[in-house]
């Protein structure tokens, strides 16, 4: 499977698209290249959360390794994101090109890094390293399916997944998430939870006994997306995704006017709740500049 990422990761194939070398040499052949930014802690939760999936291709009995490959440093926070997927038993191999920020892709890659960190000067000299990252990947693969416990699932299913999202308690800086725990309980609950319109992601985990959450610190009148990951040991279950908005800021009301002189008027109002100060603005009417 590939994705390609700059603000905004881009899935090209999931890992089920092809069965082939030669189609998957096609599909690189046929990529176009997506410049832009560079954040790779959005792009490696994208990976967790729309290409490790069962409905992507990703098979609970298989092996899962992400390669990151980068030309720059990470405008947000990729050592985040590349901790929650080692975690969850997912090897992240670090090649950095250019401009990679090589105490970074240390950050983010697995142990051993002399395995897992790799860094060139320029494209055409990865192919310097295709060899040996074959033979390293290929090994660290069968030295990880020779762990393997036996007993796991074959299949997430119903079984793994939490449901029933309610989101209530809504005010303008906070909101209270409820969820029905999987029949089979969780390790832990990643909650993931951004503004519709763009923001960067922000996620608490929890013990997977735990079945609620207070967001806070939220912005007032802003959609949100919220999504809760129930994690096991070797595999991330289907999420449960919900939206709601936060509510606006209370105004003051009752404005009134009185005492006027030559010079001088006085305001009151009704305060606003949770209001810590006011500003006045007024300007002579119709066109003056506002004082």
């Amino acid at each position: 499977g590939l994705s390609q990422y700059s603000s905004d990761p881009r899935t090209e194939w999931d890992l089920s698209a092809y069965s082939t070398r030669d189609q998957v040499l096609e599909a690189v052949r046929n990529l176009r290249y997506k410049g832009g930014n560079t954040f790779t802690g959005l792009a490696l939760t994208h990976v967790l959360e729309q290409n490790l999936k069962p409905d992507a291709g990703a098979r609970l009995e298989a092996e899962k390794l992400v390669i990151l490959l980068t030309d720059g440093k990470s405008q947000d926070d990729a050592n985040l994101a590349a901790q929650t997927l080692k975690n969850l038993g997912i090897e992240i191999f670090a090649i950095g090109v250019k401009n990679a920020d090589e105490a970074e892709l240390k950050q983010v890659a697995s142990e051993p890094l002399e395995l897992t960190v790799y860094n060139v000067l320029d494209f055409p000299l990865l192919s310097s390293l295709v060899g040996r990252l074959t033979q390293v990947l290929c090994t660290r693969i069968k030295e990880k399916s020779n762990k393997e416990n036996a007993d796991i699932p074959v299949n997430t299913g119903p079984q793994l997944s939490p449901t029933d999202l309610k989101i209530s308690a809504v005010t303008s800086k906070s909101m209270h998430l409820t969820w029905s725990p999987p029949p089979r309980p969780p390790k832990k609950y990643r909650i993931v939870y951004f503004p519709s319109k763009g923001g960067i992601p922000k996620e608490v985990v929890l013990d997977g006994a735990v079945s609620s959450l207070q967001l806070s610190n939220l912005t007032s009148h802003t959609e949100y997306l919220v999504s809760v990951f129930p994690i096991y040991d070797t595999v991330v279950g289907d999420g449960l995704r919900g939206v709601t908005s936060t509510l606006p800021l209370s105004s003051p009301r009752s404005l009134r006017v009185s005492e006027l002189s030559h010079n001088s008027i006085r305001l009151s109002w009704k305060a606003a709740q949770g209001a810590t100060q006011y500003l006045v603005l007024c300007s002579a009417a119709p066109d003056g500049a506002e004082d």
